[in-house]
C-alpha cells in the first residue's frame, strides 16, 4: 500500500473489544408488555447506534458510541409497531427507525436531539422481511419493509422472479431503507432508482396508517409515495410496499473499453446514455480507479459496459454500443468481450462463470469483487492510518467535467498533500450522470472525524457552487443537512415541515435527520 499510495501502514490499529465499550444507563423503562421484543444489551445497542459512515467506523474502532439509544425494539408486526410508538410518545422518547444499519450520513445516530425527549427507541423492523403477496399478471410484489436484498431475492427466485436492485449495500440494507432513503441500485441507466419500482407505500404514524392507493401511475395531486420516498423516517415507519418485480434475466453481454482521454469516456458515456440502447451497465473509471478496481494499467480510463435480458439476445445491443463507444476513440480486445445469449445466464452470482458456462471477462470479474468489497476495505484503511472515503453528487452533462474538477481541486486544496482523489461515473442519464469520488490521505491520528468533516465541507461547497446535487444515492441525515436546507426551495422546505408537523405533531420520529428539528414548522 505504501507503494502505491506512498503513506500508510506505519501503524496497525486494533478495534476495541466490545466488552470494554461503556454506555450510559438506558433512560427509559420499558413496560411489561413490550419486554418480549425490547432489548438494552450493550450489542444491541451499539450496533443500533450507529451507520457506516466514517464518522461511525472511527469511533466504534475506539469504543466510542458517542450517542447511544436507550432501548432496541424489534416488532414482529405492524400492530405491535403501532404499541411501541404509543409507548415512546407516552415516554416522551424519540424514535429513530432502524432497517440494516447501512447509513452512511448519520441517518440513524440520534445524535444532537431536543431536550425535551426524554430518551431513545431504536425501532429495528429487520423481523418484517417476508414477500407477502406476489402479483404475476402485473408484475409486481407486496413485500415488508424489513427484508433484505438476499431475503427478498431468494423468496422471489421461487417464482423466477427478480427485484433487479443491487445497491453495494445489497447484503445488508433492507427494502423499506432503500425507500425512506431514495437508493440507487448499480444499473447504471433505465430503472436504477427505487423511484422507478415503487407501486405504493404503507407507513405507520403517530396519527394513523398512511397507505397509498397501488397504482401503475396518477395524475391525481402530489403523489403520496414520492413525500416518503427520501422522508428518512421522519414521517412514518415504512412496514411493507408494492414493488415492480421482473423475470430473472436470463442473457448477458460484458465489455471492458479503454480510453487515453478521461473526457473522451465522458462523451462516450453520454453518448449511449443518450442512444436508447440502456445498457445494465455503463460505468466509467479514471486511471486511478481502474488500476485498483480491475488491474488497470495507471494511464487508460476503462467503461464497463454490459447488458443484460430476460429472453432478447443483448449481444447485438453490445456491438452497437461498441461502434458508438468507436465513435470516441474507445479500444477493446475481444478477450475483454463476452456475450452469453444462450438463455442458461442467471443473475446475479459472485463468481465469474456463468450457469451457461461462459466465461466473463477476468477483468469484469475483478470489477465485481472490488465493487462488494470496497466498503469493507474502506474500514481495513483506517487501521493502517488512511483516511478512505468517498463523495458522490449528480449533475447535467453541461456542468460535470465543471463539478469534477472544482470538487477535485477544493478536496486537494483542503487535504494537503499527499492526496489521492479519483474518479468513477456511476450513473449515466440522457441529461447528465453521477460523479462519484475516492480520496485517500493520511490519517491524523485521533482527529480523523475532524479531518474528513473539513474536506467534506469544502468538497459540499464546490459541489453547490457548480449546480450538483449534495447527494445522489446517500440521503441527507443528519450529515447532509446543511446542503440540503441550501439546495431546497424555501417554501418547499415550510411545506414539508408542516407536513411532519401534521402526521408526528410530537416531532419525535427521526428528529435531526432531513429536517431541523428546532425549527418550528410552517415558519423559514
Amino acid at each position: 500500500m505504501r507503494g502505491q499510495l506512498g503513506f500508510g501502514g506505519e501503524l496497525v490499529e486494533d478495534p476495541v473489544p466490545l466488552e470494554r465499550v461503556r454506555l450510559p444507563d438506558p433512560r427509559l423503562a420499558v413496560p411489561p408488555d413490550l419486554l418480549d421484543i425490547c432489548s438494552t444489551s450493550l450489542r444491541d445497542r451499539v450496533t443500533c447506534s450507529c451507520g457506516q459512515a466514517f464518522r461511525d467506523v472511527v469511533r466504534v474502532m475506539r469504543g466510542r458510541v458517542d450517542h447511544p439509544t436507550d432501548v432496541v425494539a424489534r416488532p414482529r408486526s405492524e400492530a405491535e409497531v403501532a404499541r411501541v410508538l404509543a409507548w415512546a410518545a407516552d415516554a416522551g422518547a424519540a424514535v429513530v427507525p432502524h432497517g440494516g444499519g447501512t447509513s452512511v450520513v448519520g441517518g440513524i445516530e440520534p445524535r444532537n436531539l431536543p431536550s425535551r425527549f426524554a430518551g431513545v427507541v431504536t425501532v429495528d423492523l429487520r423481523a418484517l422481511n417476508r414477500v407477502l403477496e406476489i402479483d404475476p399478471v402485473s408484475g409486481a410484489a407486496r413485500i415488508q419493509a424489513g427484508a433484505t436484498g438476499p431475503q427478498l431475492e431468494e423468496q422471489l427466485r421461487a417464482d423466477g422472479l427478480s427485484m433487479r436492485f443491487y445497491p453495494q449495500s445489497f447484503e445488508c440494507a433492507t427494502l423499506g431503507g432503500w425507500i425512506a432513503t431514495r437508493a440507487a441500485g448499480h444499473f447504471a441507466t433505465g430503472p436504477t432508482r427505487i423511484d422507478d419500482l415503487v407501486e405504493s407505500v404503507r407507513a405507520i404514524t403517530p396519527t394513523g396508517v398512511w397507505q397509498s392507493r397501488r397504482l401503475p401511475s396518477s395524475g391525481a395531486g402530489p403523489s403520496p409515495d414520492r413525500l416518503l420516498l427520501g422522508s428518512e423516517g421522519t414521517l412514518g415507519l415504512i412496514t411493507e410496499a408494492w414493488v415492480r418485480v421482473r423475470p430473472r434475466p436470463r442473457c448477458q453481454a460484458l465489455a471492458l473499453v479503454s480510453f487515453d482521454d478521461l473526457d473522451a469516456g465522458m462523451y462516450a458515456v453520454r453518448d449511449l446514455a443518450q442512444s436508447g440502447l440502456q445498457p445494465a451497465n455503463c460505468r466509467l473509471l479514471d486511471p486511478p480507479e481502474a488500476q485498483r478496481a480491475v488491474g488497470g494499467d495507471g494511464k487508460s480510463s476503462v467503461l464497463l459496459l454490459g447488458f443484460e435480458s430476460f429472453d432478447e439476445p443483448v449481444g447485438p445491443r453490445l456491438r452497437r454500443a461498441l461502434l458508438r463507444a468507436g465513435r470516441h476513440r474507445a479500444r477493446w480486445d475481444e478477450a475483454d468481450v463476452s456475450i452469453d445469449d444462450s438463455g442458461a445466464w442467471d443473475a446475479p452470482d459472485q463468481n465469474p462463470t456463468s450457469r451457461s458456462g461462459a466465461v466473463r471477462p477476468r477483468a469484469a470479474a475483478a470489477w465485481r469483487s472490488a465493487f462488494l468489497a470496497m466498503p469493507y476495505l474502506r474500514d481495513l484503511l483506517l487501521r493502517v492510518g488512511v483516511v478512505a472515503e468517498t463523495l458522490e453528487t449528480a449533475a447535467t452533462w453541461d456542468r460535470v467535467r465543471d463539478l469534477v474538477a472544482a470538487t477535485k481541486e477544493a478536496v486537494s486544496a483542503t487535504a494537503g498533500l499527499p492526496c489521492h482523489v479519483s474518479l468513477r461515473i456511476t450513473h449515466a442519464y440522457p441529461d447528465g450522470a453521477a460523479p462519484y469520488l475516492t480520496v485517500l490521505v493520511p490519517a491524523r491520528h485521533g482527529d480523523e472525524v475532524d479531518q474528513w468533516d473539513t474536506i467534506k465541507a469544502a468538497a459540499t461547497a464546490a459541489v453547490l457552487d457548480t449546480g450538483g446535487t449534495v447527494t445522489h444515492h446517500h440521503a441527507v441525515g443528519r450529515d447532509h443537512r446543511a446542503g440540503y436546507d441550501a439546495e431546497q426551495p424555501g417554501p418547499f422546505a415550510i411545506a414539508l415541515r408542516a407536513a411532519k408537523a401534521a402526521v408526528d405533531p410530537g416531532g419525535r420520529l427521526n428528529p435531526g435527520a432531513l429536517l431541523d428539528p428546532t425549527a418550528l414548522p410552517g415558519r423559514p
